[in-house]
């Protein structure tokens, strides 16, 4: 049965597409998987459907569009927020996943927005959502949402927007790795945008890589009840649902073991006391 609360979603960012773990995480509830229109050098769509196009049916599969083929300045992908090319990354989405995403989110906006003026952000920021929303009107995707690592240029684009964004969905970095601002950013753009708890996603919750040594040394016991005995990743995995509140986190992983972990990890009882004290802390 797919986890409704606490749900674990199977990010790609840096990993292919691989069916034994697909069908591993269907075994044990993970049913989310997130992919990107750049991800796999741009093939991850392909690649999905290639490996688990029988699986699809059963899976509710998240995608992003706002990068695209190219090079910018810094060498990185190239990043758009202009309304024709999102409308063709969704619909070519689609066509190579051989059925509509469940979640098309608008990819790192803060990439373009940081190089306009609060007007013209909030003027672009109106027309790209518009494309994702007339998108879930006619089919192309089943919701729409915004992710971004770093919201404060979305927050500062939507207050100086003059027409509506409604996203269904927020994807947001989590979990003890974020900085207080961005942590204070990601919940005031909830607040703008008006998405409960239960509408956003986490990503990230190690801040890049599990396989950081901090990960197997911290002592992370006085945010858990107590009579618990978790390993450092499953209390920072556990964490990452209350920093902020998120009903689903985004994770990649190439191991089974590992992904099992994870899920174990969704049943650990925290103590709000020592997550509030934290948070003025870190503030």
């Amino acid at each position: 049965m797919c986890r409704d609360d606490r749900g674990v979603v199977l990010g790609l960012y840096r990993s292919h597409p691989d069916r034994d773990l697909l069908e591993h995480a269907l075994s044990l509830g993970v049913c989310g998987i997130d992919t990107a229109y750049n991800y796999g050098g741009f093939t991850s769509h392909q690649q999905l459907a290639h490996v688990a196009s029988d699986l699809l049916g059963q899976l509710t599969l998240s995608t992003k569009v706002g990068f695209f083929p190219g090079r910018d300045q810094a060498g990185k992908a190239v990043h758009s927020l202009e309304p024709n090319q999102l409308r063709e990354a969704v619909e070519r989405s689609a066509d190579q996943l051989g059925r509509p995403p469940d979640v098309v989110f608008l990819h790192n906006p803060e990439r373009s927005l940081s190089e306009l003026s609060e007007r013209a952000g909030g003027d672009c920021m109106v027309a790209a959502c518009a494309v994702l929303a007339d998108a879930v009107a006619t089919g192309s995707c089943g919701q729409w949402g915004i992710s971004s690592w770093d919201p404060r240029p979305v927050v500062m684009a939507v207050d100086a927007a003059t027409g509506d964004i409604k996203p269904d969905v927020l994807l947001l970095r989590a979990g003890l790795t974020v900085p207080a601002p961005i942590l204070v950013a990601s919940e005031e753009l909830s607040r703008r945008v008006r998405i409960p708890p239960g509408h956003r996603w986490g990503m990230s919750p190690f801040g890049g890589s599990a396989r950081d040594a901090v990960w197997s040394t911290a002592n992370l016991d006085s945010f858990l009840a107590q009579g618990q005995q978790p390993t450092a990743k499953q209390a920072a995995f556990r964490l990452a649902y209350e920093l902020p509140p998120v009903a689903r986190v985004a994770v990649g992983t190439s191991k089974a073991d590992h992904l099992a972990e994870l899920v174990t990890a969704t049943t650990l009882a925290v103590r709000e006391t020592s997550i509030e004290r934290y948070r003025q802390l870190i503030s």
